[in-house]
């Protein structure tokens, strides 16, 4: 059973304060199964939007976690806006979720995957001799 989208914002913006980050919600959207996408101001100007990833990237065993993808990195702040302005034009029951951390973190779990982190590492088993 899937988490509704109140109960898994506010888990969000708890993680948020207890990693030493300001979290808020810009936009609440609707309660049971709003869309939720969270905004992560870096402090510096730069800016990086994450949203719900597209079902074809659900998998079987993925259950029914939320999965997101990075719709939007290190991009101003008019960007963001300009990107929900326009899923608010389709989507009115979205949630906007926005992060303040300096590091970047955006606190969603289970966490996705991260485009720019390096190939993670898998030895070769049984190692070759």
């Amino acid at each position: 059973m899937r988490l509704r989208s109140d109960v898994w914002v506010a888990a969000l913006v708890r993680r948020a304060f207890v990693g030493g980050a300001h979290a808020g919600i810009v936009h609440h959207g609707a309660d049971e199964a709003g869309a939720i996408f969270v905004a992560v101001d870096r402090l510096d100007g730069a800016n990086d939007l994450w949203g719900p990833a597209p079902q074809s990237d659900f998998g079987e065993t993925d259950g029914d976690d939320r999965r997101f993808e990075r719709l939007a990195a290190r991009v101003p702040r008019d960007e963001i806006r300009a990107r929900i302005a326009s899923e608010r034009r389709f989507d009115g029951d979205l949630w906007l979720v926005e992060v303040e951390d300096k590091a970047g973190r955006h606190f969603i779990e289970p966490p996705p995957a991260d485009p720019d982190a390096p190939p993670r590492f898998v030895p070769d088993w049984p190692p070759k001799l």
